[in-house]
């Protein structure tokens, strides 16, 4: 009886409190900064030490701006953890409100201001994402985390390379114990174990080239990828239009979330990384390079486009984009005027076996393996994938027409720079 009493006086005297680490930082390659950690004030509070939560929020309301917002994001986060530990209840207090609050403590054992650094995104939009952003963590997040490593920590990687990389940037938590009085107040810190800082992150990313990719693109829907052919480093990545990250840091409004979820040009989709589009005729010097390679072509030997190709004992044409033709084509000035009729027999000679062996090799019909989070890989059309998915036989027509890049044939944008940099770095 004894030893339960003494265990339960210790409990009350002695706490331990998470230190959370700072989170790491992000650098483009010639050490702009693109995602820093900015200092903010949180008035939290401890619920295990409250009786009557709907009178403290009364009172509260007197002192400070709490609104109803406020409310049921510290009820959803109240429910996810547990009682004993702080639940944050009102963001980015400002210097009168700390004042108020400190004013008035005496009232409020239940509650403390915390000094919070929260992730913030200078170049917003240009940004958005590469970088995804980081938000609180959900309770799906809670189950498949380390939650000893996450204690003390609100924030985890969404998307972007901010998820990819979570556990470099995240760092580890550090602990210390405390004596505390009846009031809950720190009397003497017992011991400590210092949190480790999460490591920063240098990127290949340029973030001149990726601002003018973006200004490239100002009133369009598209995307811009740029691949250094030696490193295979992504030196720009943009996709448009785009979305400002930082909202989204502590909880977007709903209505500001339900406009950007149904604005007809999607600005919180990637195109670059999971945009899936016909490559069209920006796949004719892979269709060459496969002639090249086996043989079934020179390129100096020559064509004649008449505007038209017609398969052996058919009547269906395949029509060039230019009526009338190109004329006599060699395959320097096909690939040039993109010449279709050239790239459509081309494809037939080849065959779809070859043209979808040599195709893979260029991870067409595969994700790139790039360091971000919901990479698409795209469609290679083949014998085998059709009588896979379709059930259908394979026609000779539908090889001429991934010869020019079109029907089911389709690619990201990542891909194809990934692809374009590998024949610009002799096929590495």
């Amino acid at each position: 009886l004894h030893q339960h009493f003494s265990t339960l006086s210790l409990d009350n005297r002695v706490r331990l409190e998470p230190l959370p680490p700072v989170r790491g930082l992000i650098y483009d390659t010639k050490g702009v900064l693109l995602a820093a950690n900015e200092p903010s004030f949180t008035l939290t509070v401890t619920p295990d030490k409250v009786k009557d939560m709907d009178g403290l929020f009364e009172a509260l309301s007197k002192l400070i701006r709490l609104d109803e917002a406020d409310i049921k994001r510290f009820e959803r986060l109240r429910r996810q953890g547990s009682p004993y530990l702080a639940v944050p209840l009102r963001l980015h207090l400002t210097e009168e409100e700390i004042a108020r609050v400190s004013l008035d403590a005496y009232r409020f054992p239940a509650v403390d201001i915390r000094t919070d650094l929260l992730r913030t995104y200078p170049l917003g939009i240009d940004t958005a994402h590469v970088l995804g952003y980081v938000a609180r963590i959900d309770e799906e997040e809670v189950k498949r985390i380390d939650a000893a490593n996450y204690r003390g920590t609100d924030f985890i990687g969404k998307n972007g390379l901010e998820k990819a990389y979570e556990e470099v940037l995240h760092g580890r938590v550090g602990y210390r114990q405390v004596e505390v009085n009846a009031k809950g107040r720190v009397l003497r810190t017992l011991e400590s174990e210092p949190p480790v800082a999460g490591k920063d992150l240098r990127l290949h990313l340029d973030i001149r080239l990726q601002r003018n990719a973006a200004a490239a693109l100002a009133g369009r829907r598209g995307a811009v990828v740029a691949i250094d052919p030696r490193t295979g480093g992504v030196l720009a990545l943009v996709s448009k239009p785009s979305f400002d990250p930082n909202p989204f840091v502590e909880g977007i409004g709903a209505k500001e979330y339900a406009a950007l979820r149904d604005d007809i040009d999607v600005p919180l989709f990637d195109r670059a990384l999971r945009g899936q589009y016909p490559p069209g005729s920006t796949i004719k010097p892979f269709i060459a390079l496969a002639g090249l390679e086996t043989g079934v072509i020179t390129a100096g030997k020559t064509k004649h486009c008449s505007g038209a190709y017609q398969l052996p004992n058919q009547s269906h044409l395949y029509r060039d984009w230019r009526k009338g033709g190109h004329g006599t084509v060699d395959m320097r000035r096909a690939i040039v005027e993109s010449c279709d009729v050239y790239f459509y027999g081309l494809a037939h000679d080849l065959g779809i076996d070859r043209l979808d062996e040599f195709l893979t090799k260029f991870h067409f019909g595969r994700r790139t393996g790039v360091d971000l989070a919901g990479e698409l890989g795209g469609l290679l059309p083949s014998k085998e994938w059709k009588g896979r998915v379709r059930h259908q036989t394979w026609f000779p027509g539908e090889t001429l027409i991934v010869g020019i890049g079109q029907g089911s044939f389709l690619a990201t944008p990542l891909q194809l720079a990934a692809a374009t940099a590998a024949i610009a770095n002799g096929g590495h």
